[in-house]
């Protein structure tokens, strides 16, 4: 199954179920008005949206992908994780800093801002050049309430759905906020996500173990800079950080656990962000020459299953000056 929200005006906008073909869509007004209210419903309402998924006959829309926000245009929590080994340590490497010596056996997390998420075709605000814009392609999920202490292996029973992750980074800021030894807040702008939000059972045998098996897809101006595969090499699964996170509380219904940006060590799968690149041409040559993003680029992610049909819509953004 794969729900939408709708712009309609509202702050939080209206769930929609979209069609098997991703070409057309139900109003599931009648079940839950917003896609935070079914997931505070779920019992209720997760058999009611399958049974409007799977309803044919006349009555869908025509379905704008340009019309949809972020399936939750805001969320209570919004967590990103840096799952990806490879990613942390390039990215360490590019301002010299060493990973810490527990990255192997402890997740490193930090907590986004999750009040004006950004929708998946909205531009990429560019307010000063010298601060670096990146994007950074990664996997997400949405979770229902999730008890303290929940353990790796029960942690597969509060993932409600999944969706993919534009996670916006301002890479010339990050330096001076780490420093201060309180983490990431103004190199860390509004994020956007896919258009739909699936269950997990929409991804069949790639949603394995707490990790997508899927190739995800990165395009920078209509060029592939990223065909990068978002299953082995996922360090510690969605699972596993769920466990983490839990350690010393509880999770509401909404909150949003990010990868943090999918990395393979194979150069030839491509970047998921534009750091890696920069990293890898420093330790070629010295030198990163590929510069951040400018006015104008398009930048571009999504992710297929096994037969080629685009899960999730794709995330399609330009980077915008202000």
């Amino acid at each position: 199954m794969r729900l939408a929200t709708l712009r309609d005006g509202t702050r939080d906008g209206a769930l929609i179920v979209v069609m098997p073909d991703g070409q057309s869509y139900r109003s599931a007004r009648a079940v839950a008005p917003t896609m935070q209210a079914a997931l505070d419903d779920w019992e209720r309402c997760e058999p009611l949206l399958r049974a409007l998924s799977r309803e044919l006959g006349p009555g869908a829309l025509t379905l704008d992908l340009s019309a949809l926000h972020s399936p939750l245009p805001r969320a209570y929590e919004w967590i990103d994780g840096s799952a990806y080994l490879n990613h942390v340590r390039l990215v360490r490497k590019a301002r010299g800093a060493e990973p810490p010596p527990t990255l192997e056996t402890d997740p490193l997390i930090y907590q986004g801002g999750s009040g004006t998420f950004l929708g998946p075709r909205d531009p990429m605000p560019l307010l000063n050049p010298a601060w670096g814009l990146d994007f950074e392609s990664e996997v997400a999920v949405v979770l229902g309430d999730t008890p303290a202490q929940t353990s790796a292996a029960d942690a597969a029973s509060c993932v409600r759905l999944v969706m993919l992750v534009n996670d916006v980074t301002l890479r010339n800021l990050i330096p001076d906020e780490l420093a201060k030894g309180f983490g990431f807040f103004c190199s860390k702008p509004s994020t956007a996500f896919s258009p739909f939000a699936v269950t997990p059972d929409e991804l069949g045998d790639a949603w394995k173990d707490g990790r997508v098996h899927l190739r995800l897809k990165t395009e920078l101006d209509g060029v592939l800079v990223g065909d990068t595969d978002a299953g082995p090499e996922m360090h510690f699964s969605f699972f596993d950080l769920i466990a983490h996170i839990t350690r010393s509380r509880a999770f509401t219904a909404g909150t949003i656990l990010g990868s943090g940006t999918v990395s393979n060590t194979d150069p030839a799968r491509g970047i998921s962000c534009l750091a890696e690149r920069r990293t890898r041409e420093v330790l070629e040559s010295g030198k990163a020459s590929t510069p951040f993003l400018v006015d104008g680029q398009v930048v571009r992610i999504s992710m297929a299953d096994a037969s080629g049909r685009d899960l999730f819509g794709d995330i399609v953004q330009r980077v915008e000056a202000r």
